[in-house]
């Protein structure tokens, strides 16, 4: 077998091996709300998937700092349409891994939040059914009465917003129950509202090194956003091929009014 690869830091200074849990270990930070951090993977080319899935983009280095990216997370967040079209299970994590949360105050997995403005889910599925934390269900109050009860059998419901959710409300709701960072981790629709709403302090991106062409969406799929606030790359890392790239947002982004931040989310 190839020996494993090892991941250097280039940005900010050159650390070559570096432990991605030092890369990562800084979550940002929110004021009102919990930071929130987006990971996303692209090709070279822009598509974040293939075939409707982004693993055949990925490979151990992504892997890895997918599992770093939740192990210092208080929660994850998804839309619905990607919950189901990645087949999401219950976060998992090494024993040590969970035991270092534990001591740290967190729960020993991140719980995962799903956005579904209907709330109508496979109740029956293992992200429910093998949860060893409970998940978060975050839908609207128009979503049927039966939906948000049968969610509530498995799940902790948040109500944010009448027709559309409210995405400020939920995360400041995701606050109220312990989490003071949450990991985004799509899809693209889901992001663009999130970047729009100025609810982004940091994107994680890992660039695959490969070229697929196709019809796929970028990372953020939505209306134009504005391109005279340039991000700020706090670092860089290589891996195997694979770029990891972490920006952290525009500082006037970070800090401005998030009071129009009602959107339609995937059901």
């Amino acid at each position: 077998p190839t020996a494993r690869s090892a991941m250097r830091q280039l940005i900010p200074v050159v650390v070559d091996p570096v432990d991605p849990y030092g890369v990562y270990a800084d979550v940002p930070a929110g004021t009102d709300r919990p930071g929130v951090r987006l990971n996303m993977i692209a090709s070279l080319d822009g598509a974040t998937s293939v075939d409707g899935l982004s693993g055949a983009l990925g490979g151990p280095a992504d892997h890895r700092v997918f599992s770093v990216l939740r192990s210092v997370t208080d929660m994850v967040l998804v839309a619905a349409g990607t919950m189901r079209a990645e087949g999401y299970g219950p976060a998992e994590l090494p024993a040590d891994t969970q035991d270092a949360r534990r001591r740290a105050g967190q729960t020993p997995v991140p719980a995962i939040a799903v956005l579904s403005r209907t709330c109508s889910l496979d109740w029956k599925s293992r992200f429910f059914t093998a949860a060893t934390v409970r998940p978060v269900v975050v839908t609207v109050a128009d979503a049927p009465e039966a939906h948000r009860a049968r969610a509530a059998e498995v799940a902790d419901v948040v109500i944010a917003g009448e027709r559309d959710v409210d995405l400020h409300g939920a995360l400041v709701a995701l606050g109220e129950r312990g989490a003071r960072s949450v990991l985004a981790e799509g899809g693209p629709g889901l992001n663009a509202q999130l970047a729009g709403a100025g609810l982004l302090d940091e994107l994680c991106l890992t660039l695959s090194p490969s070229v697929v062409g196709g019809d796929s969406k970028r990372i953020v799929s939505g209306p134009s956003l504005d391109p005279t606030c340039p991000w700020h790359l706090a670092s860089l890392c290589e891996d195997d091929g694979f770029l990891l790239l972490r920006y952290r947002a525009p500082a006037a982004a970070a800090r401005r009014n998030v009071s129009a931040s009602h959107v339609t989310v995937p059901t």
